[in-house]
């Protein structure tokens, strides 16, 4: 089987998303937030990363970053191990309501700082949220609090609408 026939409910997140992320410091003050496009791709069960994510990121002081996360596939889990991250995004076994995916990563190079992230479909995979735990030496850091809304499945037309109009 492959990766869409292994994770059902990550394919469901096949597209691309606009939202909005909020961060909040462990006292619970907002201390950050920008707007956010990702682009989640199935690319092929035989690719060497037969998923792969772009996230684009903008905050009102016109700045961005563009981040990109393609990723292996095996043991029913989707593995990430770049310059940024290293870690791994599975389906919640007993979720009767097939909703729920969470992911551990750890920044590379900065094992005293991991996250776990838990992302929630809705029903009608219009919409999701997720949540970040950021913990230091054991420590709650940062909270993330992330509203998305799917613009398209289609992510190759829009990618290719996008290329068109940059140059």
């Amino acid at each position: 089987m492959g990766i869409r026939e292994d994770m059902p409910l990550l394919a469901r997140h096949e597209g691309v998303w606009d939202g909005t992320y909020s961060y909040y410091n462990a006292a619970g003050d907002k201390v950050d937030e920008h707007e956010s496009r990702l682009f989640c791709r199935f690319i092929d069960d035989n690719a060497a990363t037969p998923y792969h994510q772009t996230n684009h990121y903008s905050w009102p002081d016109g700045r961005t970053e563009i981040r990109d996360f393609p990723a292996t596939y095996r043991d029913k889990r989707v593995w990430w191990d770049n310059e940024l991250i290293q870690g791994s995004a599975w389906e919640v076994g007993p979720d009767d309501k097939r909703r729920s995916i969470m992911l551990y990563w750890q920044r590379t190079g900065d094992p005293s700082l991991y996250l776990y992230e838990m992302i929630q479909i809705a029903d009608d995979g219009q919409t999701r949220c997720r949540t970040w735990h950021w913990i230091r030496n054991g420590q709650l850091e940062t909270r993330t609090a992330i509203q998305e809304r799917l613009v398209t499945r289609d992510w190759r037309a829009l990618e290719k609408k996008m290329e068109a109009a940059a140059g």
